[in-house]
C-alpha cells in the first residue's frame, strides 16, 4: 500500500476541526465526567471526537487502520501486522478540559515503519493548529491567518526554558529541575507542552512520568519536522507499536541536540 501524505493532511486538519466543533458544545455545557479502569477520567466530549474522527478517517483512508485512546484495545498479535496506522488521542488533557483552562488538544498521527510521518494537533478553544508531514517541514495556524513555518531553537545562555506538566508533577521532574543551574519553568497541559518546543518557546520538555503512545506521535512529527528531538532517556529516537504495552518510556523533547540533556536526569 502506497501512502500519499500531502493527499491526507487537509483531510485530517477538517477533521480535527470538525471534531472541536463537538468537543466545544460540550466543554461550554454542564458535563459530567467518569473515571475509566486506569483512572484516568473520561467525557462526552472524549467520546463524541473520538466517533467523528474514526468515521472520517475510515472513509478518507479505508485500507489504513486505526488505534484511538478511546478504542485502544486492540491486542499486539493483530497490530504488529501493521505498516501504516492512524493512531489518535481524540482529547489529549481531558484534565485540562474538565479545569475548563483550555489547555487540551486534539492529536491524529499517520504512523508508517513505527514512526510518526504525519502530524495534527489542534487547540479547539482557540483553534489554533499545529501540523507536519514527513520532509514537508513543520508549521502553526492561527484561525483565519496563514500557515507559518516554526522552527526549535538553541539554548540560550542565560536561562533554559523548561515545559512542565500542568497536571503531573513528581519528584523525577523536581530532580531534573534541581540540577539546572537557571531555569525557567512554564507549565502546560497536553501535548502543547512538546509544541512550545517546536515553535522555540521553550528548550526542554522532560517527561519523566507515564504516557501513551497516542500523546506523543503527533507531536513528535511536528517536533523533528520543526528541527528537534524526542528520545527515550538514553536519547533513542521515539517509536511506536513495538510491543503488547501502548505505554512510552520515560522520553525528552528538545530542541538543541547540543546540549547534554541526559545529565540533567
Amino acid at each position: 500500500m502506497s501512502i500519499n501524505i500531502s493527499d491526507l493532511l487537509n483531510p485530517a486538519i477538517a477533521l480535527a476541526e470538525n471534531a472541536a466543533v463537538e468537543i466545544l458544545k460540550i466543554y461550554r455545557s454542564e458535563f459530567a465526567y467518569q473515571q475509566k479502569p486506569d483512572n484516568t477520567p473520561l467525557t462526552d466530549a472524549d467520546l463524541a471526537a473520538h466517533k467523528l474522527i474514526i468515521r472520517g478517517l475510515s472513509e478518507l483512508s479505508p485500507d489504513i487502520p486505526i488505534l484511538s485512546e478511546e478504542d485502544a484495545y486492540i491486542p499486539f498479535k493483530t497490530r504488529q501486522n501493521w505498516k501504516s496506522y492512524w493512531l489518535v488521542d481524540p482529547l489529549d488533557g481531558t484534565r485540562e478540559f474538565i479545569k475548563r483552562n483550555g489547555e487540551f488538544t486534539i492529536n491524529i498521527a499517520l504512523i508508517e515503519n513505527q514512526l510518526p510521518i504525519l502530524g495534527v494537533i489542534l487547540v479547539p478553544v482557540s483553534g489554533t493548529c499545529y501540523y507536519a508531514t514527513k520532509n514537508g517541514g513543520a508549521f502553526k495556524v492561527i484561525k483565519d491567518e496563514q500557515p507559518e513555518s516554526i522552527s526549535v531553537r538553541k539554548v540560550p545562555n542565560d536561562r533554559i526554558h523548561v515545559a512542565g506538566s500542568r497536571s503531573y508533577l513528581d519528584n523525577s521532574l523536581d530532580t531534573f529541575l534541581n540540577n539546572l543551574k537557571n531555569y525557567e519553568l512554564t507549565k502546560m497541559g497536553s501535548s502543547l507542552k512538546s509544541c512550545l518546543v517546536a515553535e522555540g518557546k521553550v528548550d526542554i520538555y522532560p517527561r519523566l512520568g507515564p504516557t501513551s503512545e497516542w500523546d506523543t506521535a503527533a507531536a513528535q512529527c511536528i517536533v523533528e519536522e520543526a528541527g528537534g528531538y524526542i528520545t527515550t532517556t538514553d536519547l533513542k529516537q521515539l517509536r511506536y507499536n513495538t510491543k503488547d504495552s501502548l505505554l512510552n518510556p520515560h522520553f525528552l523533547v528538545f530542541g538543541d541536540k547540543n546540549h547534554d540533556w541526559p545529565s540533567y536526569i
